[in-house]
């Protein structure tokens, strides 16, 4: 490969914005390798996020944005990932088996964040990562019906610490498997710190590249232990479009950003709804409020989902979206919303803190 054609296929790679990532290639947790073989030219791409199954792909989509700019020789391309460990807000300790806890949430009840939840974390799980989803909703946990887990119990092999249950290759852990579905939890602030505390250090998770924590509405005691005790890697906002959603979003932002949660972005859920009938889309809740959102507070928006039936019914079935029909449209914005979350989070600062020694001091009477 001549250096005039190494040069110019370098140059036009700068210019592909990775669309899990939003940023260059080379940049936000991805690199790549430029080499000659006796079948032509290499690429080969290194990425901090899962792509497994991922419709269309990655290589392909960079293999056409080469051809377009006239590269039509034999150009090969490979994609290896591995999803590394990221950095947490200060003063907590990572979880050496939970290389990512993520954190949706919405300060609002109603705007589909238990839905996003389950179908991102399985739209991952699809793609190869290991995955597990812990339901912090103490009065009102969502995903054993979400899962179709009503009426299982953890077992325990020690006496002390639960197994997860299993949903479609994803491990989840929630309250709603201790006790009976419609018995009230009538606890008190600490009670609920103490149960979401032992559901995350109590429970054989296994390694993960990504735990997902499916956030209570409101910003009280939950939000402040999580903050206080629970290493995170970022945190996710979910809102509808409607100003009443979005007001209470905003608390929720104000208050990671306080507690020094990283912030990942913003998820529009209900964005628009499309007539299955005649395709007329219309904003039932109002317009792009989660882009002026996520605009305000100078956070990527990550995902703009549409409002759709079947989501609903899926929901209600134990069966999410990305699972009772993969190639649907609805799927689809699931998956991508979850590779955009996360590639934002392969973007982000690495935890380094393993490579340095421990260092203890003594003091000498």
């Amino acid at each position: 490969m001549s250096a005039n054609l190494d040069s110019a296929i370098r140059r036009r790679l700068a210019e592909y914005v990775v669309p899990q990532t939003g940023r260059p290639l080379g940049t936000g947790g991805t690199r790549y390798e430029l080499r000659e073989s006796a079948a032509g030219i290499e690429i080969a791409l290194y990425v901090g996020f899962p792509c497994n199954r991922e419709r269309p792909s990655l290589a392909a989509d960079l293999g056409e944005f080469l051809a377009a700019a006239g590269f039509g020789q034999s150009i090969a391309i490979a994609i290896d990932w591995q999803v590394s460990a990221h950095a947490v807000q200060p003063g907590v300790k990572a979880l050496p088996n939970l290389r990512n806890i993520v954190a949706i949430a919405s300060a609002k009840g109603g705007v589909g964040k238990s839905t996003v939840t389950s179908n991102v974390a399985l739209a991952l799980a699809a793609e190869g990562a290991r995955v597990g989803i812990l339901d912090a909703d103490i009065y009102g946990p969502s995903q054993p019906r979400i899962l179709d887990l009503i009426g299982r119990r953890p077992d325990t092999l020690d006496g002390k610490n639960l197994q997860p249950l299993a949903a479609y290759g994803v491990a989840v852990m929630s309250i709603g498997f201790l006790v009976e579905e419609r018995q009230a939890v009538a606890w008190r602030g600490p009670m609920v710190t103490s149960a979401l505390n032992q559901m995350l250090t109590q429970t054989e998770w296994g390694e993960l590249d990504y735990l997902f924590i499916d956030m209570p509405p409101g910003t009280g005691d939950i939000q402040l232990t999580l903050a206080q005790k629970v290493p995170v890697s970022g945190a996710v906002i979910v809102t509808t479009p409607q100003e009443i959603a979005i007001a209470d979003a905003r608390k929720g932002i104000e208050m990671f950003r306080k507690l020094k949660l990283p912030m990942l972005g913003v998820v529009e859920n209900m964005a628009v709804h499309v007539c299955s009938a005649c395709g007329h889309a219309e904003h039932l809740f109002g317009a792009d409020g989660g882009a002026r959102l996520a605009a305000e507070y100078e956070l990527p928006l990550l995902a703009s989902l549409p409002l759709t039936p079947s989501v609903g019914e899926h929901t209600d079935s134990g069966r999410p979206t990305v699972i009772a029909e993969p190639d649907g449209a609805a799927a689809g914005s699931f998956r991508r919303a979850a590779l955009r979350i996360a590639g934002e989070l392969a973007a982000a600062g690495r935890d380094y803190s393993h490579l340095f020694p421990k260092v203890s001091v003594e003091s000498k009477q």
